[in-house]
């Protein structure tokens, strides 16, 4: 999908706004132990419970390098520290991300196909098991797809699709309906207009009958050097699945948000990635705020905490982050 120039003024003005109004009660980076020292950890998955531990999916690659990386799993060992685990399974996806549904963890990410080492098409992997370190591979969405992401329901499960920078919502009845033809049958629904384009990252099904998302939204602008960088900011939107429309879209964190650093991945294009938040997902806090975690510049993880982003929507039901 190509970016609207005009997208250019009309989100810019929506991110000024969001700067000057923005709550920030809390960042990091996170950090991660069992890597080698040229990796990048980045576009993890939320972090989730297993047997009482705190765990999270995170793609691994060196930073020199594209097309290259490992989903590895991480346990929590300090706050916003986590350590591979040792012996774990790691698989050759990129930009992991969950949903817990029915008791079974459904894991996916995006595989790369190459020819002659050079990246010719991708896409979406699924996993379903009740160990994280024991999932089983499932189903596969179309070529040229990324951000399918899936939210249980009291009827049977949501499925959003990411056609071309568009988004799709499809509902099926059973996880074992899930194929790449559910998948690109998704009608589209209106996700982000006003010369923007994005994709949802976590789904979360509400006390409203609503669907809360948490997702990336990219936008085109001319950045000091004059190179047309593409922005990515974290979003939360409320989707009614009845009426299939969007009634709620907001910008809710940005690169700004997080902590400063130097490890920043020059783009495919060239242009270094330094005003990119690729978001993973939010999981809920006891003080009733919420933690927003977010790839960073195609290098890093960080943690903001924020406000309940779907406040006057009701509670999550489903869309929780324990196995």
């Amino acid at each position: 999908m190509k970016l609207d120039r005009n997208g250019d003024e009309i989100w810019s003005r929506e991110r000024d706004k969001f700067e000057e109004e923005k709550k920030i009660y809390d960042s990091a980076l996170l950090s991660f132990k069992g890597i080698k020292e040229n990796d990048d950890v980045y576009n993890c998955s939320i972090p989730f419970r297993y047997k009482g531990k705190q765990y999270i999916f995170g793609r691994v690659e060196p930073h020199d390098k594209w097309a290259t990386s490992r989903i590895y799993l991480f346990e929590e060992t300090a706050p916003d520290t986590y350590e591979v685990v040792k012996g774990a399974i790691s698989h050759r996806l990129e930009d992991p991300f969950i949903a817990i549904i029915d008791g079974e963890m459904i894991f996916g990410g995006v595989y790369v196909i190459k020819s002659k080492g050079n990246p010719v098409t991708y896409h979406t992997a699924f996993f379903r098991g009740t160990d994280p370190d024991d999932l089983t591979y499932f189903t596969t969405g179309p070529d040229y797809m990324k951000d399918i992401r899936l939210v249980k329901l009291p009827d049977g499960i949501g499925v959003f699709s990411r056609p071309d920078g568009y988004v799709g919502f499809q509902v099926i009845k059973d996880i074992s309906e899930l194929d790449d033809k559910v998948i690109s049958e998704a009608p589209i629904v209106d996700f982000i207009s006003d010369g923007g384009y994005g994709g949802v990252n976590q789904c979360y099904y509400l006390e409203s009958g609503m669907i809360g998302l948490i997702g990336h939204m990219v936008y085109p602008k001319l950045n000091k050097a004059g190179q047309t960088e593409r922005v990515y900011v974290n979003i939360a939107a409320v989707f009614d699945p009845v009426a299939k429309k969007t009634v709620m879209n907001k910008i809710i964190g940005t690169r700004r948000c997080y902590p400063e650093s130097d490890r920043i991945r020059i783009g495919n294009t060239g242009v270094p990635l330094d005003d990119t938040a690729f978001t993973s997902g939010i999981v809920m806090r006891s003080d009733g705020k919420v933690d927003l975690y977010s790839g960073l510049s195609d290098a890093l993880e960080g943690r903001i905490t924020i406000d309940y982003p779907f406040e006057g929507y009701g509670k999550i039901v489903y869309g929780e982050n324990v196995l």
